[in-house]
């Protein structure tokens, strides 16, 4: 059985469109899997990355879908703003925001660890 190339990082840039570009004939879960947009669970099942991958080709492509830029009309929600409050039931929220911002998925873990007026949520591998 050959072994298959672990890749270590996902591509981005010029070698993913013309990665994108050599497997035409694949399909869209074939190409995101191949440009390394997949990660393991902890119980060792794949996951595949599409939108990431579909985010990073966007970038590559030079295409802003205004994400980024400033509403002025009121309608383009709130934006992360690394701040959170207690809230009256005493937990903190931590938004999707954050968490797609570091590619999280449903199911990751973090061990807390609690200092003098900190806490260090460290994913668990």
């Amino acid at each position: 059985m050959p072994r298959k190339k672990k890749q270590t990082k996902p591509l981005t840039g010029k070698d993913l469109v013309a990665k994108v570009k050599q497997l035409s004939d694949y399909t869209r879960e074939e190409k995101v899997k191949a440009c390394g947009y997949v990660s393991a669970d902890k119980n060792g099942s794949e996951r595949i990355k599409t939108i990431a991958f579909l985010n990073a080709l966007l970038d590559a492509e030079g295409i802003d879908l205004g994400s980024q830029s400033s509403d002025t009309n009121g309608k383009g929600g709130r934006r992360a703003s690394y701040k959170v409050s207690v809230q009256t039931n005493g937990n903190i929220l931590v938004g999707r925001a954050y968490t797609q911002a570091l590619e999280l998925e449903p199911g990751d873990e973090f061990e807390i660890s609690v200092g003098r007026k900190h806490i260090h949520l460290n994913k668990v591998a």
